[in-house]
């Protein structure tokens, strides 16, 4: 069936000339201004989404100033991996044997920046850490403060129980970085206890709360923290978890640099000026050369307790003791035993 087309008016007049002058009929245009203007709106539409898209990712990368933010930078990274020491255990040529006639009633000695295990023993029994917790309390303050802020020293600061810096001046801010010092090197809980009131906006409970929130980001399973020098018997942990956290540890320059010191000085608001802290590191004290820290801790239930590291070449190591009857002497001959079972594979 053939469709007709009706003409009107002007329409009709101009097929009538075409075909007076021999030229065929011209077929009517279609209509197209309402498609066209809805395409247009749609794609109005679609570039004010991707517009909008594209402003918050620049917001996100920058800060009010428009400088780039470094925060949103490294977050754009590929996070690293995290260990797990313990899971990947080091070749039979590498492992170490010791001939401790008392063991520690924990330990693990283990490749800082790999992870494999070297040695262990019983690396998961939970144990109290006595002022080994100083490491997470020493974690958190480098993450969270910058090193010329000043902390406010307060009676509670100054309320403190066993070892302390013993100097700190009640109600004057003091640089933080010496108070640092003092609670890495000498294990000072004053200094503990002013810092994390500084991170924790004046809450001593609020620190506490941030260092368990850090230790379920590491991944650490057996470790619980009530306090931030350490004092309290019931801050508990494991080797296996207080290997992952001495390999964030010692992943920040600013604590690395603290614990390989066995002696320093620094300007302090009191008498003469200066204040002199020295290291309890017992690796330090017996001129180990390879030694490199981290921490110390001693309590009657915990009994002594050691993290240490050491990097010799480009091999860095690790060893955690809990509840040792030599710690000083048991990380050396574990690191000696280490090296050496490491250089092997290197030498074939």
């Amino acid at each position: 069936m053939t469709q007709r087309t009706v003409l009107h008016g002007g329409e009709l007049r101009r097929a009538n000339s075409r075909r007076l002058r021999g030229l065929p009929p011209q077929r009517p245009k279609r209509r197209r201004g309402p498609w066209i203007a809805l395409a247009a709106i749609l794609l109005a539409v679609i570039a004010v989404v991707l517009f909008t898209a594209g402003g918050s990712d620049r917001r996100a990368r920058h800060d009010a100033s428009g400088r780039a933010n470094p925060a949103a930078k490294r977050a754009t990274k590929k996070a690293p991996r995290k260990l797990v020491y313990g899971a990947t255990q080091a070749p039979l040529a590498e492992r170490v044997r010791t001939p401790f006639r008392r063991q520690p009633r924990s330990g693990l000695l283990f490749d800082l920046r790999s992870g494999r295990v070297l040695w262990s023993h019983v690396p998961d029994k939970v144990l109290p850490i006595a002022s080994v917790t100083k490491m997470m309390t020493g974690l958190l303050v480098a993450e969270r403060s910058g090193p010329n802020e000043r902390v406010l020293i307060t009676r509670t600061a100054l309320d403190y129980q066993g070892s302390g810096v013993g100097l700190l001046p009640r109600g004057r801010r003091v640089p933080l970085e010496p108070l640092l010092y003092g609670m890495l090197l000498p294990s000072g809980n004053d200094a503990a206890l002013a810092l994390a009131q500084h991170v924790g906006s004046g809450s001593v409970p609020r620190f506490v709360s941030a260092m368990n929130e850090r230790a379920r980001q590491l991944g650490l399973r057996c470790t619980r923290f009530t306090g931030p020098d350490g004092y309290d018997d019931a801050n508990h942990s494991c080797a296996r978890d207080l290997a992952v956290l001495a390999h964030a540890f010692m992943a920040q320059p600013r604590l690395a640099r603290i614990v390989r010191q066995p002696f320093a000085a620094l300007p302090f608001p009191i008498k003469r000026g200066k204040l002199f802290v020295a290291s309890h590191n017992p690796l330090i004290q017996l001129r180990y050369p390879w030694v490199t820290g981290i921490k110390t801790g001693y309590s009657p239930a915990a009994g002594l307790c050691f993290v240490a590291t050491a990097r010799r070449g480009r091999t860095e190591l690790g060893a955690v003791l809990l509840n040792s009857p030599q710690p000083g002497a048991q990380a050396r001959a574990l690191f000696d035993r280490g090296f050496a079972a490491l250089r092997g594979r290197a030498a074939a």
